[in-house]
């Protein structure tokens, strides 16, 4: 499964394919803090083949400096309306979005020390609003992976956006949690004594304080640990961002790490789409809690889409009591992503 690492990813039996169909990826936002090292990462990928680069300020100088890595990705840069790298025609939001077949948004204002993921909602709502509606109408059938915070509610923001499209495909919309699965792999590591590379956590939930949930439990050898030491952890890898944004003083959040979990997310959708075997955990739309969004482990298929939304095994006690806990908060924030687009 991809959980944190590429060495997490379990291959299928059929061979790695590089005479695959062409493979773009967008990236909205891509000048800013996660964007930028996100594109890098794009860039480097062998499974790319081309990589967009959209934000509001700052696009065609990122995509110059980046062009000059000699890798096989092509790059290209663009802004809202005049302003390309190379410079040509169909400039914009079209140009970046036309062929995608994944988008990954990135988009959007960092947290500062004494705000939650919540406290983004305003400016972080009608950015992801006005970008998927760009996708809506230049790239319908491309898998959306979703960063911009606060995931809870951006998501169902999104959906209800390609809904009013009328090109909504609950498959292909995707929160990327990845990141609290990194946290949870290098967290219980370090308490285990371990690599992370050998470690394999199920988070479930949402993307923000207590919603999410990781199962240390069903990790081998965590349930040697103390109580206190798992409800710890537990806490830890809930809100590991905070950690980040105390340590950056004021200057961001996290970007390095949140940059590379979308890499594994997208470098995930993609080997699915070649025929690679991928379980990787996500937000998504679930009937798996009452929760009408959840993200638990989910199957990729060949369309780059989610084949099957998981189930996440059994619970325990604590877990279960974690889970009754936040399910009421995660439906809240649903329900101010959905009352924003409606």
């Amino acid at each position: 499964m991809l959980r944190a690492a590429p060495s997490l990813l379990r291959r299928s039996a059929r061979a790695y394919s590089s005479s695959s169909s062409h493979v773009k990826v967008a990236v909205l936002g891509a000048a800013g803090g996660i964007g930028q090292p996100l594109s890098l990462l794009c860039k480097l990928s062998d499974s790319i083949d081309e990589v967009a680069c959209y934000d509001v300020v700052g696009t065609p100088g990122v995509a110059a400096d980046l062009s000059h890595c000699p890798t096989k990705a092509v790059i290209t840069g663009d802004l809202p309306s005049a302003g390309t790298w190379p410079p040509s025609g169909n400039s914009g939001l079209e140009r970046t979005l036309t062929g995608a077949s994944v988008v990954v948004i990135p988009a959007g204002v960092p947290r500062k020390p004494g705000m939650t993921r919540d406290d983004l909602f305003n400016t972080n709502a009608s950015i992801v609003q006005t970008l998927v509606e760009g996708c809506a109408k230049y790239c319908p059938d491309a898998t959306l992976a979703i960063i911009s915070n606060p995931v809870n509610s951006t998501v169902p923001i999104a959906a209800e956006v390609l809904k009013k499209a009328g090109v909504y495909k609950p498959a292909k919309l995707c929160g990327v949690t990845t990141l609290d699965v990194c946290r949870a792999n290098t967290f219980l590591a370090e308490k285990l004594g371990c690599s992370p590379k050998d470690i394999d956590v199920t988070v479930i939930g949402g993307h923000a304080g207590i919603t999410i949930l990781p199962l240390l439990s069903q990790v081998p050898g965590a349930s040697s640990l103390p109580a206190d030491v798992l409800d710890a952890l537990t806490v830890r890898i809930q809100f590991g961002g905070d950690e980040v944004v105390k340590a950056k003083a004021g200057s961001g959040s996290a970007t390095l790490s949140m940059a590379y979990a979308g890499y594994l997310f997208t470098e995930g959708v993609i080997k699915a789409m070649r025929g690679e075997e991928v379980v990787q955990c996500a937000y998504v739309e679930s009937t798996l809690t009452s929760a009408q969004y959840f993200a638990s482990p989910c199957k990729f298929g060949p369309d780059g889409g989610v084949a099957e939304v998981l189930p996440f095994g059994p619970l325990s006690s604590y877990e279960q009591g974690w889970l009754d806990k936040l399910l009421p908060d995660l439906q809240k924030q649903i329900d101010k992503g959905i009352s924003f687009v409606k």
